[in-house]
């Protein structure tokens, strides 16, 4: 889907993208992990051609990018920053509609898929539709522009710290969502953070940067079981293990054992059944129809520390 061959992206003296090659995967969701300043950003918009690489090659989807114009490419590909870059002069449907209108799609089809946009990301149409920007949270806004991104149905996102603005609740309840609607929708998506716990919480693969170059590309589990070197291992801080468990939802663990109290919900996460055995005592909570135990969660955790399947 992207291929990346000896990418170089230098400002003067500094490079910024160090001889890079990479390949995503179709309907991959790849994170893009490093400290500020590893060059993650500047890889992306060098995939969108927002920035002109120095030198190397990129193709998208098969095609060299620098056969393709660049208005045309930027139309088949969805893009997703933290400061959401919403038209504060436009409400919420033009916002979403803009690459729509660009592809000259008719109004009906316009107004169809703006309403379920916006229901994809859990905004009601009539409550949203005419708001502007100012009228929207941070939670809100950074919904719509992932609403935007997705309006013209690309193969591929580009989300460069896309919650890094948001509270830490509103942020968790955007990341699982958007993780949901990535599995539906199959897009292939990379994605840019520098907080490990998204990383680990949503990529297929993580791909960690340092200095421009590609230090460790791998499975979230893999790269927390084996990091490639001291660096890699920093960024976890030996706590990796408790995020993998966020990644597994806990009623895919439950057995069958009904429980008359009252539990988790079937959307929770073994992190989460953890963190309320360890606040509420109790060995065992309902999930769904069935029930999940201290004991098998920490024997997951354990096939996790020994790399079993």
């Amino acid at each position: 889907m992207i291929k990346i061959k000896d990418a170089v992206k230098k400002y003067g003296e500094f490079t910024a993208v160090n001889n890079l090659s990479l390949i995503v995967n179709k309907s991959e969701f790849l994170v893009i992990l490093g400290p500020s300043g590893c060059g993650k950003s500047t890889l992306l918009r060098l995939i969108n051609k927002m920035t002109k690489r120095t030198s190397g090659e990129i193709e998208v989807e098969g095609d060299n990018i620098d056969d393709l114009k660049d208005e045309e490419l930027r139309k088949s590909i969805g893009y997703v920053i933290q400061s959401i870059g919403l038209f504060p002069h436009m409400n919420v449907k033009k916002n979403i509609a803009t690459v729509p209108q660009l592809l000259k799609w008719d109004e009906k089809k316009i107004d169809k898929r703006v309403d379920e946009m916006l229901l994809l990301v859990g905004l009601d149409p009539k409550q949203y539709k005419l708001k502007k920007p100012s009228q929207l949270s941070g939670g809100e806004a950074q919904r719509v522009g992932v609403a935007r991104a997705l309006a013209s149905d690309p193969d591929i996102l580009l989300m460069d710290e896309p919650f890094g603005a948001v509270d830490p609740i509103s942020r968790l309840r955007l990341q699982k969502e958007f993780r949901q609607i990535q599995r539906r929708l199959k897009k292939t998506v990379v994605f840019v953070t520098h907080d490990t716990d998204e990383a680990l919480l949503l990529a297929d693969r993580i791909c960690i940067m340092n200095e421009g170059k590609v230090v460790q590309i791998d499975t979230p589990e893999h790269i927390i079981l084996h990091p490639k070197d001291d660096f890699v291992r920093s960024f976890f801080k030996g706590e990796g293990i408790l995020t993998i468990l966020s990644r597994k939802d806990a009623i895919d663990y439950a057995e069958p054992i009904p429980s008359e109290e009252k539990g988790l919900d079937e959307n929770s996460t073994l992190r989460e059944a953890l963190t309320v055995m360890l606040m509420s005592g109790k060995e065992r909570l309902s999930v769904g129809e069935g029930s999940i135990t201290w004991e098998n969660i920490l024997k997951i955790a354990g096939s996790e520390i020994n790399g079993e399947e």
